[in-house]
């Protein structure tokens, strides 16, 4: 059994589950107002976290949780501004962009809750 479509807030009828063209955009339009306003790469890490993190992908390049090849290295605790956190090796872990921008995104959203 299917659920019937919904009104979307600009008045569009849309089936049950999917987002609206109105509501891609919004969303679009938003993250790039946030990246507008946000700093550089360079100016977010110190130059040796960048060197760091390319040592350790070298010597780590598979993905922790699917083993394909890693692009993200990942602090298994969140470091939220601590630098011992941030520093500590044993803290680290290698991953691929998928599995970090979603698994790990939506596990530590769970573990705030």
């Amino acid at each position: 059994m299917s659920r019937p479509p919904r009104l979307c807030s600009c008045g569009e009828k849309v089936a049950h589950g999917v987002r609206c063209e109105c509501q891609i955009a919004a969303t679009r339009q938003r993250n790039a107002r946030h990246d507008a306003r946000r700093a550089s790469g360079s100016a977010r890490y110190p130059y040796w976290w960048r060197k760091a993190r390319l040592a350790y992908l070298a010597a780590h390049p598979y993905c922790r949780m699917c083993g394909n090849h890693a692009t993200v290295v990942d602090h298994v605790i969140p470091h939220r501004g601590d630098d011992s956190l941030f520093e500590n090796r044993q803290n680290w872990q290698p991953l691929c962009a998928p599995c970090h921008n979603r698994i790990k995104q939506r596990q530590e959203r769970q573990a705030r809750r």
